[in-house]
């Protein structure tokens, strides 16, 4: 027998796998930090690269962390290999392959504004090639690759003109000095003073200077809220092309009206874009229409329109015979799908293409013989890929099931695309048109999953009483011993036409750090839910409370009898935005619950028209309280009408600046909770809106997460592994 010396580092790291398969890591709160997604994949066009932006989390320190956007190439071929185009200093966004792909445009701040670079991508420094003084943004590259398109966005008092809507603010009109323009941007004539002791032209001038201060805000329109800030001034996004051999900028559209999602013509003639419709007041239109901006001399003309329709992203075809649309009825905002439509370059041909498939479509390729096109959308708890033929009208699957494609993009007989599955939240692959020999390209999130034990899903559906057929899924606690009983968190959705699944990525680490704390996890997509169709999406029209609130319970009674390791005295509940609402509604009318946690909600709807900018949800969902009949719907409702009712001990969160839902929903929830001795503890979150727990400040992410586990475990009990 031969012996060989072993060295010592591999004998360790043999035993040490050893240990780790004995002994699996969990996943941690702070293992947020690690997630990474890619997005804005542009293959090259020799077939052998592609680039995208990373997404990952700088952690500086325990207390100090940093978004990151930053551009990467990578092989198609194997040994894939990888590497970043950018520094990791700056964020970028909106990256565009030029067509001969020996440069990249992208989106990176200057002097405090966005604006474009371009960078080499033989080598070289990137170069910024705009200084737009209200910055630059969605580069797209002409034909030729000698000129790029952009936006730029403008405030109203810099649109040359008069609107021609009715001036908003009561008994003005637009020729009062200062103009309807200078109210909001405190100009008046050099001649006039502002005095508030003055003359009307010299008062209206003192008024009109404070509020270019913003001190006070003067609000004339309907859509005031923003994000995080009150909006009170229209702004409007306008097309820009820069030619690259000159370095100068035209301003290509103008006027009261906003053009976005701009095409190059394949002849370089004409651009197609976006467009509201400008004859009335933008607050107060709910159709855009695709229009047509002639090169040659500026002049604008509405290509397509369509009645009581919104259609809009017009996208030519490789060989310039077609341009796909998306479009949506907007009779009914909330439950119509959105769809793909086609019409010729003449404006002939117009179809639908999508309208059988009863999904709405999400973002879209055109692959290289100008007949197929791809595109995603929500899935029965994935984020399917598929293929239409422009001719035909047939559609394909590409990528369906429990997985979620985020990102991708088509080219000659290549496939890439990132992919959410259960065991990885997000990596990025290679496959041809038919996804056949797919290849994994990235690791991003593979070293930091290494050993560690992940909880995997089980599907399940629920037929229910009145017709519905909802879908959902249960986890397993991540260490689970036989024969003992475990704590469960029923976790819901907002939207509240959002959809889970697992497939879906936003929820991948939430889900596995409860898992990881021993608790399972249900969680469904009930009636109202996306990616199951209209008839479904409108199972909740003037009914958010009931309907929804039996599939959820009723998904946890079915796992109960399926899962013998439930623990029914051991349940809690927690849910977001539209799913805080329904979370308060659940405590306010059943009381097996040990604890739960109402995240950012909606409690009061007539109050919730009022406050949040979300408010179209309560006339698309319920219609006006002022109609007949639509008060009492609204009240019967609103979770604020059965308060007096919840026994369960409730945590309520919400942001400082989330105008969304509005914050003054959690504080007349907390309030009436607290005078009427309930339990009940509020958490307020400074600088934060809606999407914290997506894209707020990654410490205040974490502390949520800890949150919601520390309050459940006061009220439960774990088995003693």
């Amino acid at each position: 027998m031969i012996r060989k010396n072993i060295p010592l580092f591999l004998v360790m790291m043999f035993l040490g796998q050893i240990v780790l398969a004995q002994n699996p890591e969990l996943v941690n709160i702070t293992d947020l930090t690690k997630i990474v997604s890619t997005s804005s994949h542009e293959i090259t066009p020799d077939g052998k690269q592609v680039i995208y932006v990373k997404n990952f989390i700088d952690e500086k320190s325990k207390e100090d962390y940093a978004y990151k956007s930053q551009l990467w190439i990578s092989d198609l071929a194997a040994p894939f290999e990888t590497k970043p185009l950018t520094s990791s200093e700056y964020n970028i966004s909106s990256i565009s392959l030029s067509p001969d792909g020996s440069k990249v445009a992208f989106v990176r701040p200057k002097d405090g504004k966005a604006q474009i670079w371009i960078l080499p991508l033989k080598g070289g420094e990137s170069q910024v090639v705009t200084s737009e003084k209200n910055g630059a943004s969605s580069p797209v590259w002409a034909p030729d690759g000698k000129k790029i398109l952009f936006s730029s966005t403008h405030p109203i008092w810099q649109i040359d003109g008069e609107p021609t809507w009715e001036v908003q603010r009561p008994g003005r009109q637009h020729n009062d000095e200062p103009n309807y323009k200078a109210i909001n941007a405190g100009l008046a004539k050099e001649e006039i003073s502002p005095n508030p002791d003055g003359s009307l032209e010299e008062l209206r001038a003192y008024l009109a200077k404070n509020n270019s201060k913003g001190d006070p805000k003067v609000i004339d329109r309907l859509n005031f809220l923003g994000e995080r800030d009150l909006s009170p001034e229209l702004s409007f996004s306008h097309l820009n092309i820069l030619d690259l051999e000159t370095g100068e900028t035209e301003q290509i559209t103008n006027g009261f009206q906003s053009f976005f999602g701009g095409s190059w013509s394949p002849d370089a003639s004409y651009i197609l874009a976006s467009s509201l419709e400008n004859n009335e007041h933008p607050d107060l239109t709910r159709t855009t229409e695709i229009w047509k901006i002639n090169l040659n001399d500026k002049s604008t003309e509405v290509f397509f329109s369509l009645d009581e329709h919104s259609v809009g992203a017009p996208n030519f075809s490789p060989d310039g015979k077609w341009i796909i649309f998306r479009g949506q009825n907007v009779e009914e905002p909330s439950y119509n799908m959105s769809m793909l439509g086609a019409i010729k370059p003449d404006g002939s041909g117009f179809k639908w293409l999508t309208e059988s498939l009863d999904r709405s479509i999400g973002s879209g390729k055109w692959a290289s013989n100008s007949q197929d096109f791809y595109f995603t959308g929500a899935n029965q708890g994935g984020f399917s890929l598929w293929k239409v033929s422009v001719s035909s009208g047939k559609v394909d699957p590409i990528i369906t099931g429990p997985q979620g494609v985020t990102s991708f993009d088509v080219k000659g007989q290549n496939l890439v695309y990132a992919l959410t599955k259960i065991e990885n939240p997000s990596e990025v692959y290679h496959a041809d048109l038919a996804n056949k020999n797919a290849k994994q390209i990235t690791k991003n999130n593979e070293s930091w999953l290494a050993g560690k034990k992940i909880s995997k899903p089980t599907a399940h559906q629920l037929k229910t009483e009145d017709g519905f057929t909802v879908d959902y899924w249960v986890m397993e606690p991540s260490v689970r011993k036989e024969g003992s009983k475990y704590p469960t968190v029923v976790n819901m959705h907002g939207g509240p036409s959002a959809m889970w699944g697992p497939g879906e990525a936003s929820m991948w680490h939430e889900f596995q750090v409860m898992a990881a704390k021993g608790y399972g996890v249900v969680y469904s997509n009930p009636r109202g839910s996306g990616g199951y169709g209209k008839v479904f999406q409108k199972g909740n029209f003037q009914n958010w409370g009931d309907g929804p609130a039996a599939d959820v319970l009723g998904s946890l009674d079915a796992a109960m009898e399926q899962y013998d390791w439930i623990d029914g005295d051991n349940l809690v509940l927690t849910g977001g935005s539209y799913a805080g609402y329904l979370t308060a509604w659940i405590v306010g009318h059943d009381h097996r619950f040990n604890a739960a946690f109402s995240q950012r909600g909606v409690y009061e709807l007539t109050f919730f028209m009022g406050e949040g900018n979300a408010w179209r949800l309560v006339p698309n969902h319920f219609g006006y309280p002022w109609e007949d009949g639509v008060k009492e719907i609204m009240d019967y409702n609103s979770p604020q009408t059965y308060v007096q009712n919840i026994q369960t001990p409730l945590l309520i969160k919400h942001g400082d600046q989330d105008l969304r839902t509005g914050v003054r929903q959690s504080e007349l929830l907390y309030k009436s909770l607290k005078i009427l001795g309930k339990p009940v503890e509020y958490v307020r979150y400074p600088e934060e809106g809606h999407e914290m727990s997506r894209s707020g400040a990654v410490h205040r992410r974490i502390d949520r997460m800890a949150r919601i586990i520390e309050f459940f475990e006061r009220y439960v009990e774990h088995p003693n592994n």
